[in-house]
């Protein structure tokens, strides 16, 4: 061993023997000394100048006594005890009391072994802590050994080359193999992930950058578990890299499938709940069949599927409202969307006649009542559709799962809702098929109700039909357009109606009203109102007078509320007369283009009594234009009717084509494509008789 120039030994270099570095034992102060056989100090580490105070100087060379309190008489100094078992034992642990060079006493643990030198003399090394430090650790160390085999959470260390190299049991049963057979392997040859290396990646990080992972969610499969799925939340940080040590990690794995699984199923609950409140939002908002299948469609796609459609049962009038399982089922597609590539477009577009054979899943579904799930394939394409292309397209489509529940409301089948999810999307579950049987429930009403409103529609439609006049009573010396356009599909059929009448001497009333509501109620009093006006035109020839005998007429009918303008033109004086009741004013188009707004005070509307009608009587010229109307011509949504009458005004201006024209040119003009109420239009041009 090396001496210094006096003799003795000088000290040790730390990269020959040091303590074992390490966090448990970086807080812990080791003094490493050297005795000979006199039981002289022949070497001095800083650390035991740390532990007993005495600089390198002060004792080497000297006794070793120094160290220990002094022994009782006749016994043997305990620097000799140390020399004489380190050399006979060749390795020995004992705690017995120190002194510091300051005179206090401490507890001490010692370790003593002999080394040989180059020249064959020997030492006693000795290495020493205080006790408090030492039994510190001790706790550390046995708590983390408790931790080890008792925690029920895995632990694991890895090595730079993320080999196993320590992990307790519970790891060990997650990964379903023991631990012996960890150590040495590599985590990818146990943990077995799909997501392209990532986790491993994470791990290399965590070495190489000391940065922590904490509660990273993992999904794997394991060498001892693989037809298992798992999930693990993953804590990582780096070892520590004190002194020599390799780097490595360290690792908390917690297995929270079953976790995880009730959290997906708790979302999934959540996201159905939220599905079912905008359906309940979204469809059913008009009585349009279209538009609710719509609805229907843009609820599910693509939040519940990839792609839908809905198809109504194509039924004759005279075909009873019942399904008969043993007939092939005609339905008629009103309504699909997808998210899916072609050819998936191509199978769910488009508004067209379908055909599904008896036996089929369609027919299945409908026998039942329940929603039922299908499979894609060769099956299904061969009992379901009937079209070789349409079967081609459908297996092309990209589809793996087609979900299909009945439209049923009110015991009457209205159809059928499809819902299909490609093969990348979980397959259609038992509570999907619940959440399909709610959806459709809903839509099955809405569509329903829609199926009701348009018989009610129609029949009031074809009364109101037949209720206005087929030909008019124009004469020779008035030409008239008239048009009648109904309110939108949405809206209920309303009261609105006119009339043109041959009166005695050549004279032609003109007559525009509005009942108040809609449907077949307002249709038949529109009738009523109409043929009464008609035969009273023929006994009375002041306006006025014959507006309250039909304001009297409506009292009795029940009418509440009704506006009309009646005018009476005579074309012997090119004088008309008019009365009002609450109806929209008469304009005039003089031949030189201006447009004049007779300012006629209106009188109350028909069915409310006890106000008398003024007559107003106003001259026209040859040429004159009269324009008669009901309120759908000027009110609309978001114009005023002001706006209206001013836009009616700037259109009776332009004086471009024929009569017939110009009512077609002002109805595209100012109505939008869906009317929201009924309008009537009337043009009269007016003309006087030659005088012999």
């Amino acid at each position: 061993m090396p001496t210094d120039p006096s003799g003795g030994a000088r000290e040790q270099s730390p990269g020959l023997l040091r303590s074992e570095p390490g966090t448990l034992l970086e807080h812990v102060a080791v003094a490493v000394f050297g005795l000979d056989d006199e039981g002289r100090i022949r070497y001095w580490g800083p650390g035991a100048q740390t532990l007993f105070g005495y600089p390198a100087e002060a004792v080497l060379s000297g006794s070793a006594d120094v160290l220990f309190p002094a022994p009782p008489p006749g016994r043997p100094g305990a620097a000799a005890q140390l020399a004489e078992r380190g050399r006979t034992l060749g390795y020995w642990r004992v705690r017995m009391p120190a002194a510091h060079r300051d005179g206090t006493v401490f507890d001490c643990g010692f370790r003593v072994f002999p080394v040989t030198g180059p020249g064959g003399s020997s030492v006693v090394m000795g290495l020493a802590s205080r006790g408090e430090d030492l039994d510190r650790v001790k706790t550390n160390l046995a708590f983390l050994d408790a931790l080890f085999e008792t925690c029920p959470i895995g632990l694991v260390m890895l090595d730079e080359e993320l080999r196993y190299v320590h992990l307790n049991q519970a790891l060990a049963d997650m990964d379903g193999m023991p631990i012996a057979e960890h150590l040495g392997r590599r985590m990818t040859e146990v943990m077995l992930t799909s997501d392209g290396g990532e986790y491993e990646r994470t791990l290399r990080a965590v070495a190489a950058e000391g940065r922590p992972v904490v509660g990273a969610l993992v999904g794997l499969r394991t060498a001892g578990r693989p037809d298992r799925d798992q999930v693990r939340s993953v804590s990582l940080f780096a070892l520590s890299q004190a002194g020599d040590t390799r780097p490595g990690v360290g690792g908390l794995l917690v297995d929270v499938t079953d976790r995880e699984h009730a959290i997906l199923e708790a979302t999934a609950a959540r996201r159905r709940l939220a599905l079912l409140d905008r359906a309940g939002a979204r469809i059913g908002t008009t009585l349009d069949l279209h538009v609710t299948a719509r609805e229907l469609i843009d609820t599910v796609v693509p939040d519940f599927c990839d792609g839908a459609v809905v198809e109504l049962v194509e039924r004759a009038p005279d075909d009873p409202e019942v399904f008969d399982p043993e007939l092939p089922l005609v339905t008629r597609r009103i309504a699909s969307g997808t998210i899916l590539p072609p050819p998936a477009d191509q199978l769910v577009s488009g508004l067209e006649h379908i055909t599904y054979p008896p036996g089929s899943s369609i027919h299945a579904t409908l026998s039942t009542g329940r929603p039922v799930c299908v499979p894609v394939n060769e099956e299904f394409a061969t009992r379901t559709v009937i079209h070789q292309e349409r079967a081609r397209l459908l297996l092309a489509s990209g589809l793996a799962d087609i979900l299909i529940a009945p439209l049923i409301a009110r015991g009457t089948v209205q159809g059928i809702a499809m819902f299909g999810r490609a093969a990348n999307r979980p397959a259609f579950s038992e509570e999907d098929l619940g959440l399909a049987g709610e959806l459709a429930s809903r839509a099955a009403l809405c569509l329903d109700n829609a199926r009701l409103y348009d018989r009610v529609r129609e029949i009031a439609l074809t009364l109101q039909r037949a209720l206005l006049p087929s030909a008019t009573g124009a004469g020779p010396y008035v030409r008239v357009a008239h048009r009648y356009l109904p309110a939108g599909h949405v809206t209920e059929v309303g009261g609105d109606w006119y009339d043109v009448i041959s009166l005695p001497g050549d004279r032609v009333a003109l007559v525009v009203g509005d009942v108040m509501g809609h449907g077949v109620k307002a249709a038949a009093a529109m009738g009523r109102l109409r043929i009464t006006a008609k035969a009273l035109a023929r006994h009375h020839a002041d306006p006025g007078e014959l507006l309250a005998e039909l304001d009297a007429c409506a009292r009795e009918a029940g009418i509440e509320l009704a506006t009309c303008l009646y005018l009476v033109y005579d074309p012997a004086t090119g004088r008309a007369r008019m009365a009002n009741a609450g109806h929209p004013p008469l304009l005039v188009r003089l031949p030189d283009g201006t447009v004049d707004t007779v300012a006629q005070a209106p009188g109350v509307p028909l069915g409310v009594g006890g106000f008398p009608y003024q007559t107003t009587e106003l001259d026209l010229p040859d040429g004159a234009t009269l324009a008669l109307y009901t309120d759908g011509l000027i009110e609309t949504r978001g114009r005023d009717i002001e706006a209206g009458m001013e836009a009616l005004r700037d259109q009776l201006r332009q004086a471009r084509g024929t009569m017939e024209e110009a009512a077609d040119r002002i109805l595209a003009n100012l109505l939008p494509s869906v009317p929201a109420d009924d309008t009537v239009l009337v043009l009269a041009q007016v003309s006087r008789v030659l005088r012999r």
